[in-house]
This record gives structure tokens, C-alpha cells and sequence, in this order.
């Protein structure tokens, strides 16, 4: 299947987010894809409602394997590409720092706690890159005049069916309370005395 960029995004941010699409076909893509999110509804949309719209575009193109970051940059959920997974029903390959594809097979060396770890899947299947999976292309001057000619498809979520009404709502947001400053201590004995005073021990 081709490649693309999808991302979903409120109208108000059309200018920029074509932007962006025009940068990832510069670097390579051969089609853009522009799902227009209402403002309203952007405000609430979280992890699930990204996968769903993923979801839904990978079984509209016919997709055999979807590559995805790791984790947002501004919630740091690392949920979507797990949940896209889930609702596609194929498998997953999370921390993705190296791919191999042989025929239907994917092997993904992905990073661990304790080192790496290497697990084979059957495609279609979902992937998310870690960091280190490679160094993106440069865009040269060509390719980004290219890019300007290239096609971009703007959907909006209903024409894929896909209902992004949140279940969710954040009803307060509140710093940690502040720590208490630390007391220093000259024996052992006095340590345990103070850990009796705060009733620890």
C-alpha cells in the first residue's frame, strides 16, 4: 500500500496542520491525508478517539501494516497505537527499534527494561517506533516543491463513521502538594527516634 500521512485536527488549524502533511510528503509520502475535527469536539479527543480514526482509515485503504509514534507529546499517554491494535484486531509491536519484513512476516526488535527483545509477527499488523527505529529524511528543495503538487484528502471523522464522543472529562487539574524539607541526622539512634516521633516505625 502506499504510504501517507493521517492526522486528525481541529479546522482552526488547517493552515499549519497542511503544513506539516507537506513536510511528511517531501520526506517521502505519496498522499496526505487531512481529517478535520470540529473544534469543540478537539478539545476532548483523546487516545481512543485518535485510534478509532486510525482504525477506520487503515481498513478504508486497505492498509497491511500502520507505523506510529511512540507516545503523544502533549498528553504522554502511549495509548493509541495499542488501542488501534485492539480495534483492528491485529497484532502489536510496541518500541519499535528495529523492523525486518520478510514476506508476511515482521520481525520487531523492540526495547525493554532489560535489553532488547525481538518477537516475529504476521502482517497486517501495528507498529510503534521508539526512538531509535531510524533517522527521518532529509527534505530537499525538490522535494518539498514536489510536495506542493501532491495530493491531500481532506475527510472529516463522520464520512469514516467514526463517533468521537468522549466518555471521559477532566474535571480539575492540581499541582502535588509541596514536599516537606528533609532533616538531618548525626546517628543512627536519632534516625530511629525520628522515624518513631512521625509514627513510621
Amino acid at each position: 500500500a502506499p504510504s501517507g500521512a493521517a492526522l486528525p485536527v481541529p479546522q482552526s488549524k488547517l493552515r499549519p496542520l497542511q503544513e506539516t502533511i507537506r513536510t511528511a510528503l517531501a520526506m517521502g509520502a505519496d498522499r496526505g491525508l487531512h481529517v478535520e475535527i470540529p473544534a469543540p469536539q478537539y478539545e476532548s479527543l483523546g487516545p481512543f478517539q485518535v485510534a478509532k480514526i486510525l482504525a477506520a482509515l487503515a481498513k478504508k485503504e486497505g492498509v497491511s501494516l500502520v507505523l506510529l509514534g511512540k507516545q503523544a507529546i502533549d498528553d504522554d499517554c502511549n495509548q493509541t497505537g495499542q488501542m488501534t491494535a485492539a480495534l483492528l484486531d491485529w497484532p502489536q509491536g510496541t518500541f519499535a527499534s528495529a523492523l525486518t519484513l520478510e514476506g508476511e512476516q515482521l520481525t520487531v526488535e523492540r526495547e525493554v527494561d532489560g535489553g532488547l527483545e525481538s518477537i516475529r509477527l504476521r502482517l497486517p499488523a501495528v507498529v510503534t517506533a521508539d526512538l531509535r527505529l531510524n533517522e527521518p529524511r532529509y527534505a530537499t528543495l525538490p522535494n518539498i516543491m514536489k510536495a506542493k503538487k501532491k495530493k491531500i484528502e481532506v475527510l472529516k471523522a463522520s464520512d469514516l463513521g467514526v463517533d468521537l464522543s468522549s466518555r471521559l472529562a477532566v474535571q480539575c487539574v492540581e499541582e502535588p502538594p509541596q514536599r516537606q524539607a528533609g532533616v538531618k541526622v548525626e546517628t543512627v539512634d536519632d534516625l530511629v527516634g525520628k522515624l518513631k516521633e512521625g509514627g513510621l516505625i
